[in-house]
């Protein structure tokens, strides 16, 4: 196993994380910004050629551990024959305003079929990566979806509307063995692990997430566990906390990823026995002066490194939430550099 696939088993000897961050190929790298020169995000997403390229040019440049598909979590709207485009924001064809919408989102006859563009990509992916370095597939969360329907945007203030009505019920029931498929599609491409990214997870209660949500994301987890129980599954949700992650005890998850609201030490040593921890600085603070983030850097690390070593063996160093599209590249290179001295000493 490499070095990521021993930290998600939490058996990572080394005392040396491996870093992953949310986003790694995005806006902030100019190798990304070449190949949008040229290629629509749709063009990025959608051929597989492009999509590995895009992929592996963060690995390669700043040695990150792990590459991750470069896709959206919105494709499986489109499959459900919602028109999906970006300008550069997602734009939808028909929102859920309602639970009459839900005619507009059609149960899809052939999943394996549509993402097989994915799939394309992964094997690819696969083969031109290092085979030092993990590979990670990815699909968004239930509830992060339905956001994005109901709205056009992951970014609203306030709470999630609706969830307690026959839309999200009606609309659960069409996604969830949707992305049942898709995650078995690319399980089956060669990932290492899959990760469900749910970063409007904290926009609910916790009453809520325990009632209404809970059943449709154990559906989802069990459904794909049962039939990949070699494939690591992380379930990053964004603006939770314990309550939330305890929740999920007795689910077949492998890891955890927590955002930068979150204590990094505490959680690793409450949890990390447990999960697999991935996470968690504060993505804001990459934009700052490296003379201004080295020490801030430092002291979260020394809060670890003083940790029993069982409690953070599961443990993937990266971002709260995604890195962001102005952070300088000679931060990443310096961030990656610091931790793999830091923890090697």
């Amino acid at each position: 196993m490499n070095l990521f696939q021993q930290t998600l088993e939490r058996k990572n000897n080394s005392g040396i994380p491996p870093i992953w961050f949310m986003r790694q190929a995005g806006r902030y790298h100019s190798h990304y910004q070449n190949l949008r020169k040229t290629h629509s995000f749709l063009d990025v997403c959608k051929k597989p050629e492009v999509s590995v390229e895009a992929a592996l040019g963060p690995v390669q440049d700043f040695d990150y551990d792990a590459a991750i598909l470069f896709s959206d979590i919105l494709f499986p709207l489109e499959a459900m024959g919602i028109e999906l485009d970006f300008n550069p924001a997602p734009h939808l064809g028909h929102l859920l305003h309602s639970v009459s919408d839900l005619k507009y989102y059609q149960t899809a006859k052939d999943p394996r079929s549509y993402f097989k563009f994915q799939a394309d990509a992964l094997r690819l992916l696969k083969q031109k990566l290092p085979t030092e370095k993990g590979l990670i597939g990815f699909v968004g969360g239930p509830l992060t979806i339905y956001q994005f329907a109901v709205s056009g945007s992951g970014k609203n203030e306030g709470p999630i509307p609706g969830i307690e009505s026959s839309r999200f019920s009606g609309f659960m029931e069409k996604l969830i063995p949707l992305l049942i498929e898709n995650m078995l599609v690319q399980a089956e491409a060669g990932i290492d692990c899959i990760a469900i990214l749910d970063s409007c997870a904290g926009k609910i209660s916790k009453q809520d997430y325990w009632d209404i949500y809970l059943p449709y994301l154990s559906r989802l987890i069990c459904a794909f566990k049962g039939q990949m129980p070699h494939i690591q599954l992380v379930y990053y949700s964004k603006g939770t906390h314990a309550e939330y992650w305890d929740c999920l005890a007795g689910l077949p998850i492998d890891g955890l990823g927590i955002d930068h609201t979150n204590n990094l030490a505490k959680t690793l040593k409450d949890y990390g026995t447990r999960y697999a921890i991935q996470g968690n600085i504060d993505p804001e603070w990459m934009r700052l002066p490296w003379a201004q983030l080295k020490p801030k850097l430092e002291t979260v690390f020394a809060e670890v490194k003083a940790l029993p070593q069982e409690c953070r063996k599961g443990w993937i160093c990266g971002l709260g939430h995604g890195i962001l599209p102005d952070v300088p590249e000679a931060n990443v290179k310096q961030f990656v550099t610091l931790v793999r001295e830091f923890f090697g000493r």
